[in-house]
């Protein structure tokens, strides 16, 4: 990935050369003259991206490109940390130090002109392909292309009569544990029918108590059982410390208390079913395990005495309409298009992944493009099997624009099958360099963008959504997994650590030099304690299912192995005390761990390049004592804990002229009420995001006529606020909330609001209904206390979705008008409520019910307004903007 190292480098030395010149002044005149000269490859790598692939001469420019990048990039790191170092010494260390500094100082500008002389090599030499540019119309990805429509992963295409034939022998049969399997080769289906099937209604109706676990090739019998207890219970701590045979017993004592379903992706071995079959009771009570398995063996394996479902190719018919829809975004297809798309249905041989992948490449695309993509699906599919797939992802990465092959060869950091936050991904695509910015967007939302983009290219699956309807995870199918780690491994991009002993890691820490990213998934406590060695090394990603506690010999393993590190994701990884060395790693941008301590270091101010910082303790509190009002790059904090912030006019600080506001900051989550205050506010203007734990009385306490409630008012972007009211270990009720705050006092842009714990009044419900751009209100455990709410007329215009968790409601009146535009109701341990408003019928919007623990009388009326909407005429259907779904676990009667 050069377009991606050289975006990166740039951006680097234009923030040292801006913000921290006093680190790099002795050679700033030398790395000045390398950015510029670095410019030059910019413009080349990205009018090259789509010849390279097919020209060896502008390949090997590449790869050259790259090697003398990462050198350029691995003096300047390595340059700052000493310098940053150095700066830190106390006077006497400074003057002892002071000689071989110089020396350093000597060795680096020699270095950088040594570069230089090189990037001028490379770029003069006419021979190495510079001229190969000029000829032709560039690349076809890195031209602005339109935003094609997104088509919901949801849109299957042929499936419906194998999903009725596999429901049937799941519902149906003898009482006694069953296992049904459902076999075919890579890209024919499997996991989408098997999700297809798990999200059936009729199939929620009749397993109350189901798992969905992926297990692929390189599980861990422990991650497994864990996942699928997650499931149905709280993980524990206790949990995390078991062995696989204990956390098996455990499994089965929940399971064979009744009837569940347990769906096994992707299974590859008879030994993985022998491993993990004894966590299944057979409790007679027509439980079923479902198993998606590319090889028939292990179905037969499991199951000897039912043959497994051979999942069947797609049909002529079937696949046309599958291209069109991930082509065109509909079944509707130009008359000029029609031919080459038959022909290249017909060539696709009903694969529906082949399919998927070129509709992709054919987004947005003209005649000539179908007619060309048409004459290479006839060759690719005289290939054997097994390349078939492989060389039309191919296909389709080369047509991607420079700027999202990064982002796509990234998501094989992550697990296989892993439902990726995506938050997460996009923090760390931005902390990874991989988002420039663009006049008028945030990196954000050029992140989101990108995504949708790989999402709508049919690259990236979509999975679950949020309230918003915007996307919350995310996943690549296996083998496009498979595609991205080797590209990764083609370029130098990142290197898997596999599950090896631990004589394996130290023979392989001599091969890690030259990495610049390691992902590891699957014992990681083995990796840790091989004291690993990654000098080059620039992120150290772990998503392990199973929780780590890390020995206090090893806290400073990672650390200390990684000198170069800009992203740590280690939220698996426990650290019982704060890592010394961590303070050191001055190019951090991303770091995500779990820890035991409460006090985040002062010492931590020097880690100028932090933008998202992720910490979750297991204490109830946390207080960060570095100064944040600092770390100007800072973008989100994110604890789990109530956590108080450094005051902006802190000891020590210079006068009222030194520059305090964090511009960039957008997240804020969990704080104390403590530290909310008009002078944190006033310096974090542009907050999206904010969460406020703790008890919340002392918000809403006046001090000379105002309260620290007023200062939200002038957050002028604040979009999402949560107030969890926390008074442990005091019962919730000392801390009950006897009234809110008059509507203009709240933030004028809030969109999204989250209560819990606050014991209101439901007439206080009418506050909340006057706010104007309130879309989502999520009302969580104890939000609101009474047996009586009735909505009144004029709230709620803007409402989208309404969450009503544990609560002692019992009537709730209602009419249409109190929520006009209401999409989504979910009612979640509604243990007292009578009935659902029968009025909600005639919500015209409204798309979803869903009901967890509620009454029966209420899943009674809630029946009734499914009803009464599905009788309604064709055209209020049409209104309505699609189908109706009705959800209750567990199913009453």
């Amino acid at each position: 990935m050069a377009d991606a190292a050289v975006e990166f480098l740039l951006e680097n030395l234009k923030q040292l050369l801006v913000y921290n010149v006093n680190l790099i002044s002795e050679v700033k005149n030398q790395v000045e003259r390398l950015y510029n000269d670095l410019g030059l490859f910019k413009a080349f790598l990205k009018d090259s991206t789509e010849k390279r692939s097919k020209n060896e001469v502008l390949k090997e420019l590449v790869k050259q490109i790259r090697s003398v990048v990462y050198e350029a990039e691995d003096v300047i790191d390595e340059f700052v940390t000493e310098a940053a170092a150095h700066k830190a010494r106390g006077v006497f260390k400074k003057a002892f130090h002071t000689p071989a500094y110089a020396e350093k100082l000597r060795k680096v500008a020699v270095r950088i002109e040594e570069i230089r002389q090189t990037v001028d090599s490379i770029y003069k030499n006419k021979q190495f392909g510079f001229e190969l540019l000029q000829t032709g119309d560039g690349a076809e990805g890195s031209s602005k292309e339109k935003k094609p429509p997104i088509v919901e992963e949801d849109n299957v295409v042929g499936f419906e009569d194998e999903a009725e034939k596999v429901m049937g022998l799941l519902t149906g049969g003898a009482d006694e544990l069953e296992v049904i399997s459902i076999v075919g080769m890579a890209g024919l289906g499997k996991t989408t029918l098997a999700k297809m099937i798990y999200r059936d209604p009729g199939i929620e109706y009749e397993f109350y108590n189901r798992a969905w676990v992926y297990v692929s090739q390189d599980y861990s019998r422990k991650e497994v059982f864990l996942n699928i207890l997650g499931h149905f219970t709280q993980v524990t701590d206790d949990m995390q410390k078991m062995n696989d045979e204990n956390l098996a017993k455990e499994l089965c004592k929940i399971l064979e208390r009744g009837k569940y379903l347990v769906v096994m992706d992707d299974v590859w071995t008879d030994q993985a079913w022998n491993d993990l079959k004894i966590g299944f009771p057979k409790n007679n009570k027509k439980s079923r395990i479902l198993i998606t398995s590319r090889i028939r063996k292990v179905a037969q394996h499991a199951n000897p005495n039912r043959d497994p479902h051979d999942l069947r190719f797609l049909t002529y018919d079937e696949s046309w309409k599958l291209l069109k829809i991930k082509a065109l975004g509909s079944e509707n297809c130009p008359e000029e298009l029609i031919k080459d798309g038959t022909r290249i249905a017909k060539q696709c041989q009903g694969l529906p992944l082949a399919i998927v992948v070129i509709g992709g490449i054919l987004l947005e695309k003209g005649t000539d493009w179908w007619e060309t993509v048409a004459k290479s699906v006839d060759a690719f599919m005289a290939m054997e099997q097994n390349k078939r797939v492989d060389n039309l992802i191919e296909l389709s990465y080369n047509h991607l624009p420079y700027h999202l092959k990064a982002c796509f060869i990234y998501f094989g950091m992550f697990p296989e099958d892993f439902e990726i936050p995506v938050w997460k991904l996009i923090r760390l695509w931005i902390a990874e360099g991989f988002i420039q910015s663009k006049d008028g967007m945030s990196l954000e939302d050029i992140g989101e963008e990108y995504l949708d983009d790989l999402i709508n290219r049919n690259l990236v699956m979509a999975g679950i959504r949020r309230s918003n309807g915007k996307h919350k995870t995310c996943r690549v199918h296996d083998m496009l997994h498979e595609f991205c780690k080797r590209v990764a491994a083609e370029e130098n991009f990142f290197r898997e650590i596999k599950r090896f002993d631990q004589g394996t890691y130290v023979s392989s820490n001599l091969t890690l030099q030259t990495y610049r990213r390691l992902c590891i998934h699957t014992r990681v406590l083995n990796y840790i304690s091989s004291k690993p060695v990654g000098p080059r090394v620039r992120s150290f990603v772990c998503f392990s299912n199973e929780e780590i506690n890390l020995p206090a010999e090893y806290i400073s393993s990672i650390t200390g192995a990684f000198k170069l590190l800009r992203v740590l994701h280690a939220r698996s990884i426990i650290f019982s005390r704060f890592p010394a060395d961590l303070i050191q790693l001055v190019h951090l941008r991303f770091i995500a761990i779990s820890c035991n301590f409460k006090i985040l270091p002062a010492a931590m101010s020097s880690l100028w390049n932090i933008q998202t910082f992720v910490i979750e303790t297991s204490s109830r509190t946390f207080d960060i004592k570095a100064d944040l009002w600092k770390m100007i790059q800072l973008r989100h904090v994110k604890t789990n804990a109530s956590t108080t912030l450094p005051g902006p006019l802190s000891k020590g600080r210079k006068g009222k002229d030194e520059v305090l506001m964090l511009g960039s900051l957008q997240t804020l989550s969990t704080i104390s009420p403590e530290s909310c205050t008009e002078d944190v506010f006033l310096r974090t203007p542009n907050l999206k995001n904010l969460g406020i734990r703790g008890p919340l009385t002392k918000l809403l306490e006046s001090k000379s006529g105002n309260t620290p409630f007023d200062s939200l008012g002038k957050l002028d972007y604040l979009e999402n606020l949560k107030l969890l009211n926390d008074v442990f270990p005091r019962p919730p009720s000392e801390g009950k909330l006897y009234s809110l705050p008059q509507t203009y006092k709240f933030p004028p842009k809030l969109k999204k609001l989250t209560l819990s714990d606050t014991l209101l009044d439901w007439k206080d419900m009418s506050t909340l209904g006057m706010l104007e751009n309130l879309e989502i209100l999520k009302l969580k455990n104890n939000a609101f206390k009474g047996d009586w709410w009735e909505s009144k007329d004029g709230g709620f215009r803007t409402l989208k979705v309404l969450h009503i968790g544990r609560t002692d409601l019992a009537t709730w009146r209602s009419e249409a008008r109190h929520f006009p535009r209401l999409r989504h109701l979910y009612l979640r341990h509604c243990s007292s409520l009578l009935v659902v408003p029968i009025a909600f019928a005639d919500i015209s919007s409204l798309r979803l019910v869903d009901m967890y623990c509620t009454t029966k009388t209420a899943a009674s009326t809630a029946k009734e307004i499914e009803k009464k909407i599905t009788e309604k005429p064709n055209q209020m259907q049409i209104a309505r903007g699609g189908g109706f779904k009705l959800s209750i676990y567990p199913p009453h009667p």
